[in-house]
């Protein structure tokens, strides 16, 4: 779990076990002005929620260790938080038949500009590209 202080543009949650995508998505979305939250399964995203007020998004994996997976983890936030974007991920597409429209939806493997179209667009803000970004992909 990794809390950062507050950032004008507001703060997004990952929430992912794999250590590799975790970081390199966090690394776009915080070169892209984010503050940004890591957790490593449902339980500690929802701590990090009850703790900070910033959270404008969370953008999830589906299938993580835990008794919740991220679509558990979305539904709770619904309920508790409406006012925060979600982005589900995941690399089984089956899943997004269990995805409700209100929430986007990332397959795996994404590349840098698409996360962040879906994690703007989940904020309320304007997109944009930035040209570095558009070289990573993220599995």
């Amino acid at each position: 779990m990794d809390a950062r202080p507050a950032n004008p543009n507001g703060a997004v949650l990952i929430v992912e076990d794999e250590p590799f995508t975790r970081i390199m998505a966090s690394d776009v979305i915080s070169s892209a002005g984010f503050a940004v939250l890591e957790a490593g399964n449902a339980v500690e995203a929802l701590s990090i929620l009850e703790a900070q007020a910033d959270v404008r998004v969370v953008f999830t994996d589906v299938d993580m260790p835990g008794p919740l997976d991220g679509l558990e983890l979305a539904g709770r936030i619904g309920q508790l938080w409406p006012s925060i974007g979600i982005v589900i991920s995941s690399g089984h597409f089956f899943h997004l038949a269990r995805v409700p429209a209100k929430y986007g939806f990332l397959p795996k493997p994404y590349s840098g500009p698409e996360l962040l179209r879906q994690i703007r667009e989940a904020a309320g803000t304007s997109v944009t590209t930035d040209p570095q970004i558009a070289l990573c992909n993220v599995a």
